[in-house]
């Protein structure tokens, strides 16, 4: 049971996928950052912030006024695509590069070039001559 565990832990995709999420959870720090502060005054430029400080739309609603966070909506989507952009460009396109080298010096992405299928024409003519010869000559 533990030679199992030692050899799943030992493999080369799981070390990889724990630096990537360790990676990731950094960069996704600095990308908040740079979100709430550069991201967030412009989209103050354009809104004003309610007495909370919350940019959206306030809507009255049965027990008082309703603010939703349209900014909050903003900076989750704009911090996803740029940690999803710099995971692809740092981390998933060298690796498919590296592993397109790697498989081109070993010869395995080479696959020799297939013979043409025969035509139904061709099929036809071949079955005709061997029941050619399969039958006796009269």
């Amino acid at each position: 049971m533990l030679k199992g565990f030692k050899d799943f832990i030992l493999r080369g995709n799981v070390i990889d996928l724990a630096v990537a999420v360790v990676i990731g959870a950094a960069f996704t720090a600095v990308v908040t950052a740079i979100v709430s502060s550069i991201i967030d005054p412009l989209i103050a430029l354009v809104w004003k912030p309610d007495a909370e400080g919350v940019i959206g739309y306030t809507v009255e609603g049965l027990h008082g006024p309703v603010t939703f966070p349209i900014s909050d909506l903003i900076n989750a989507v704009i911090a996803f695509l740029a940690v999803a952009v710099v995971v692809y460009f740092v981390f998933v396109m060298p690796m498919n590069k590296m592993k397109e080298r790697a498989a081109a010096k070993a010869g395995v992405g080479a696959e020799p070039e297939a013979e043409p299928l025969p035509t139904e024409q061709e099929l036809l003519i071949q079955i005709r001559d061997l029941l050619q010869t399969q039958t006796p000559s009269r």
